[in-house]
């Protein structure tokens, strides 16, 4: 699986990749984790839709980043630490791989939700996140190339209908 994905990645992201992963090789495995647990939950929720650019990928962004900054504090109590990791990775990810400027706005976006819920709520259960972001997955907003992302601070956001 991890190796599948990985060639699809150019020679220089691979690079940029190892030298991150070597200054924080102790998120590596909580972050695996969190990203497998991410992808069953989407696919439990939304089946095959979390792969498209609607509602439902915008809910697996958000959960993405919230389940890396949770597992990653088993590693780390440093907040901030396990953020700029957080941060780091996905954003990393975005770069990494081939997308439409606006879909990466969209991903970005979703991501830093998920990351500001998990500073809001380090320690809510996990069914009570799920229940949240699910919540915003149905009131997410659907952009375009003019919108302005800032007046959406609190909200999912998406390009498709589902």
């Amino acid at each position: 699986m991890i190796l599948d994905t990985l060639k699809h990645v150019r020679f220089s992201a691979l690079w940029q990749l190892l030298r991150l992963s070597f200054r924080h090789l102790r998120f590596l495995y909580p972050t695996y984790l969190a990203t497998k647990e991410c992808m069953a939950i989407s696919t439990s929720h939304f089946g095959r839709k979390h792969y498209q650019n609607g509602p439902a990928n915008a809910f697996r962004h958000a959960l993405w980043n919230y389940l890396i900054a949770k597992k990653c504090t088993n590693k780390s109590k440093n907040t901030d630490r396990v953020l700029f990791w957080t941060k780091s990775i996905t954003d990393w990810h975005e770069i990494a791989f081939a997308n439409r400027d606006l879909a990466k706005r969209m991903d970005f976006h979703n991501n830093t939700i998920g990351r500001n819920v998990f500073l809001e709520n380090p320690l809510q259960p996990l069914e009570k996140v799920i229940a949240h972001f699910l919540e915003l997955t149905v009131q997410s907003i659907k952009i375009n190339s003019d919108s302005d992302l800032t007046q959406y601070r609190l909200s999912l956001v998406h390009l498709t209908d589902d």
